[in-house]
């Protein structure tokens, strides 16, 4: 195990870059309608690399708040297609188009980027211009980080490097809330980062995944979300506290409801609640 997370406050504006530190700034820590905490998006940072993970509706307004641009990001990936993680991918297609005339990169695969092209982004973006006899395309925002597939079993594990950035995606279980496993639910993923922090994304209660992932790689912290009652498409709060207390005490909950101050996550044996606008910095 590395050194113990620090916690840094942000100064004036996001820094994009560390002195080799992996660091994570959660631009939001709210849940899809949570009003306090903005949307639970992740920008990590290593060097002069970094890596937007998912851009929700006000995630854009959200940097704002932080004296910061969405033009500034150019590397993303999207775990999947609800607003509260792709609302804002239609600004940064457009500003990177006609504002900074420079396209974003996102890790994406080929599969999910026919889904987030064809039943999300299409819509607002196909048709602003028209060229030789053909609308836009996916391709004209963004230039593909393909991952490749490292593993099948027990789930489909991907692979991708942004910069110094190691990433690996693999499936979640999401949603809809009836179907009784990832391999039945609408695309989804969570991500691991340089084989070191989890950030399952939005998943249902999955005690497979995070044994899966905590047997096979030393994992040091987890971002979990969360949700404080019973049922729906997120693990639910009293099920994680079942987990084992070594797993809790390096797992920081997300992506919870502007109802959060009435736990104490610390109390219940995690390492709390993630907090928004400051930097988790893992040491390099």
């Amino acid at each position: 195990m590395r050194s113990i997370v620090k916690i840094k406050k942000l100064e004036q504006t996001i820094e994009f870059t560390s002195d080799g530190s992996l660091r994570f700034f959660f631009i939001g820590t709210g849940s899809a309608f949570a009003k306090k905490y903005f949307q639970n998006n992740v920008l990590i940072i290593k060097g002069k690399d970094h890596l937007l993970v998912d851009c929700g509706a006000v995630c854009p307004y959200a940097m704002y708040t932080y004296h910061s641009s969405i033009a500034s990001v150019r590397n993303l990936l999207i775990t999947h297609s609800h607003a509260d993680h792709i609302g804002g991918l239609e600004e940064v297609a457009l500003v990177g188009r006609y504002t900074t005339k420079i396209r974003p990169k996102m890790v994406i695969t080929d599969h999910y980027k026919k889904i987030l092209w064809n039943q999300s982004l299409k819509g607002g973006c196909a048709y602003g211009e028209y060229t030789d006899g053909a609308f836009m395309t996916f391709e004209d925002y963004f230039d593909q980080i393909r991952p490749r597939q490292i593993a099948r079993r027990p789930r489909p594990l991907y692979e991708a490097n942004v910069g110094s950035i190691n990433i690996k995606l693999y499936r979640t279980h999401h949603i809809p809330d009836k179907t009784g496993s990832w391999r039945t639910s609408f695309y989804s993923v969570g991500v691991l980062i340089d084989d070191r922090i989890l950030f399952p994304g939005d998943t249902q209660f999955d005690r497979e995944l995070l044994d899966w992932m905590c047997g096979n790689y030393d994992i040091e912290y987890i971002f979990h979300d969360c949700q404080f009652f019973r049922g729906g498409v997120h693990a639910y709060y009293e099920d994680l506290k079942t987990l084992p207390a070594d797993m809790k005490k390096k797992m920081s909950l997300c992506h919870y409801g502007d109802n959060v101050d009435q736990y104490d996550a610390k109390k219940d044996g995690f390492a709390g609640f993630t907090q928004r606008g400051v930097y988790y910095d893992f040491g390099t």
